[in-house]
């Protein structure tokens, strides 16, 4: 995982170049904006268990031959699977939006995913459908303008739903 400085500069590096006026400027649009980005990870992380049961309830309410006998999330042991799930989803995007890098995303949670649950017999368009309450769920805390710093939050947002969608596209 390479941090958005790293990346950037073993960028050039490979390429033999200094940095561009515009890799300058865009990191410090990264750092001037960084307070948000923290602020937006501490609430999602601290509002994580609501944000994970309100999206597993929704599912289960949209779909629920999820929960009906011989479903893939019957018997609390395979909902409480499915809550772990969005919950590492969760997670690895809070990492991915602090670091301004889904490396973390990608390495850690998503390769390998899709054929894990095939091979598990999960419905990948079910866990995609959670993915993305997750995703709701997340931007209406992260947009709610109290107690984040001031300014225009659209581009960290935007940012933060990319992670989502990245994630419910590696699972379907």
């Amino acid at each position: 995982m390479l941090d958005a400085f790293a990346k950037v500069v073993s960028q050039a590096d490979t390429r033999g170049e200094y940095l561009s006026e515009n890799q300058v400027n865009a990191l410090i649009a990264f750092v001037k904006d960084g307070n948000k980005r923290v602020d937006v990870v501490n609430r999602l992380s601290s509002n994580s268990s609501a944000i994970v049961t309100d999206a597993a309830r929704s599912l289960f309410s949209e779909q629920p031959v999820l929960v009906a006998p011989g479903g893939n999330a019957y018997t609390n042991r395979r909902a409480a699977a499915c809550l772990r799930d969005l919950e590492i989803i969760l997670r690895y995007v809070t990492y991915a939006t602090f670091t301004g890098d889904a490396s973390i995303l990608d390495d850690r949670a998503l390769n390998g995913l899709r054929e894990t649950y095939v091979a598990l017999g999960v419905p990948g368009a079910s866990v995609a459908a959670g993915i993305l309450k997750l995703k709701d769920a997340s931007l209406a805390l992260a947009a709610d303008p109290n107690g984040i710093t001031r300014g225009d939050c659209s581009s960290l947002l935007a940012e933060v739903a990319s992670y989502f969608d990245r994630s419910a596209a590696a699972v379907s």
